[in-house]
C-alpha cells in the first residue's frame, strides 16, 4: 500500500492566525516588503501548502521611515489611473511619501503575492500605519524583526 507523503493542512491549521507588527523605520522596501509576503503567504510554518491561505496578519508602523538605495527616491514612479480618459497620473517615490506613505509599501508587498484570489485574499492580512501607533492591540501582535 501506499502511504501518502505530502502534507496537507486542516481547516484548523488554517483558521489559527497570528498578529504580528513590524517596525519599518530604517528598513529598505524592497527587503522589508519581501520578508513580510512571505509571513502572508505562510512560508515562515512547517504547515506552509501552496494553495491555501495559512498566513498571519502583519502590522507595519512607521511606514513614513522607510528607505531607498540607490537614486529611487527620483527615479522611482508610482503610476495610477483615474478611470477617466486621459487620466494616467504619475509620482515620485518622493511625492509618495509626502502624500500617502503607507501606499509605497503596499505595493511593494502586493507585487509579491501570486496576481490571483488568493493572493488578494492574502493581501488583505497586511496593515500598513502611519505613525507609531495602530488600532489593533485587541489582536495582542507579537514583534516580528527579520535579518535585513
Amino acid at each position: 500500500m501506499i502511504k501518502q507523503s505530502s502534507y496537507a493542512i486542516t481547516k484548523a491549521e488554517m483558521a489559527n492566525k497570528k498578529w504580528y507588527v513590524v517596525d519599518a523605520t530604517d528598513m529598505v522596501v524592497g527587503r522589508l516588503a519581501s520578508e513580510v509576503a512571505k509571513v502572508l503567504r505562510g512560508k515562515n510554518k512547517p504547515t506552509f501548502c501552496t494553495n491555501n491561505d495559512a498566513g498571519d496578519y502583519v502590522i507595519i508602523v512607521n511606514a513614513e521611515k522607510v528607505k531607498f538605495t540607490g537614486k529611487k527616491w527620483d527615479a522611482k514612479v508610482y503610476n495610477w489611473h483615474t478611470n477617466h480618459i486621459g487620466g494616467i497620473k504619475a509620482r515620485t517615490a518622493k511625492e509618495q511619501l509626502a502624500k500617502h506613505p503607507e501606499l509605497i509599501l503596499e505595493e511593494a508587498v502586493k507585487g509579491m503575492l501570486g496576481k490571483n484570489t488568493l493572493g488578494r485574499k492574502q493581501f488583505t492580512k497586511l496593515k500598513v500605519v502611519v505613525g507609531p501607533t495602530h488600532g489593533h492591540e485587541a489582536q495582542k501582535p507579537e514583534p516580528l524583526t527579520f535579518k535585513i
